[in-house]
């Protein structure tokens, strides 16, 4: 199993000291998300060969690797224009995390979750367009749903990978999204089966409870979605049911630690959740 941070708290960290910082915190695994020297959120790639190359550099030199790459597009729309500016960032992103030897890339469903059809249908055309690509580069694309995404709900997601029936495709079940999802953790995690090869870890607030009154969003019946990336044991996420599901399907693939809300102590909190998984995880090898 690969223990992976994601140093989305530390994007102010030059690149090259990212891999150095990592291996401080105990980690020998990096899931690199969106940041503006490198792949920006929704825009083209800004790293170029030289930054590339300075990047492996230094994460030989740190002994640490990157499990997967995490892109972030607007691949199904809203528009055909902003679907082919996507595609063309996703080529040269694949090609970087093929320079760097990556083996996985991660991302989002995007669309609109008010068009699904029309969202299906532009995601469709790009997938028609990379999965050569991928599959060229021999680099596994995995998915997951997230809040305001054309698709949610878990199972949906689930269903929508086993249609592109494709070996280069697998599953995410993000832990802080539990509750966009459906909130069967177990279930879901049991339905995706062989696609499930990776695991997002943080911890979130159920936005469904009190009646929906959890959370007072204003103006009254918006359609924003709310969640949070909290440390393990700050939220509702059932935890021992997501590590028992985990044990019980065998889970071996890529595991996250994804937790955003907490800059200030970005360290203290990068600790005490890897500290956290692999004293579960050393629980359930006994």
């Amino acid at each position: 199993m690969r223990i992976t941070l994601d140093p989305y708290m530390f994007r102010t960290t030059p690149l090259t000291e990212l891999p150095g910082l990592v291996a401080d915190l105990g980690y020998e695994y990096i899931e690199l998300s969106p940041r503006e020297d490198f792949i920006p959120f929704f825009r083209h790639p800004r790293v170029d060969t030289a930054g590339v190359r300075a990047f492996d550099r230094a994460l030989k030199a740190a002994g640490v690797k990157v499990a997967c790459i995490l892109p972030l597009f607007r691949w199904s729309g809203p528009s055909e224009e902003a679907r082919q500016a996507a595609v063309r960032y996703w080529r040269r992103s694949i090609e970087i995390a093929a320079d760097l030897g990556v083996d996985t890339m991660l991302s989002e469903f995007n669309g609109r979750p008010e068009a699904p059809d029309a969202s299906e249908a532009l995601f469709w055309r790009s997938m028609e367009e990379l999965l050569p690509l991928f599959e060229r580069a021999q680099i596994r694309l995995v998915l997951e749903p997230h809040p305001d995404d054309f698709i949610e709900n878990g199972f949906a997601a689930v269903d929508m990978l086993r249609g592109i029936n494709h070996p280069a495709i697998a599953f995410s079940y993000c832990a802080p999204h539990t509750y966009h999802m459906g909130g069967d953790i177990r279930g879901i995690i049991e339905y995706a089966g062989d696609l499930l090869t990776h695991v997002h870890v943080a911890d979130t607030f159920d936005f469904r409870a009190s009646s929906g009154l959890r959370y007072i969003l204003n103006p009254p019946g918006t359609a924003a979605r709310i969640h949070q990336h909290l440390d393990i044991g700050q939220g509702e996420v059932d935890f021992d049911e997501f590590f028992g599901a985990l044990r019980d399907v065998g889970f071996d693939g890529t595991m996250t630690v994804c937790v955003f809300a907490w800059e200030e102590r970005a360290r203290e909190s990068s600790e005490f959740n890897l500290a956290e998984i692999n004293r579960r995880l050393a629980d359930w090898r006994r």
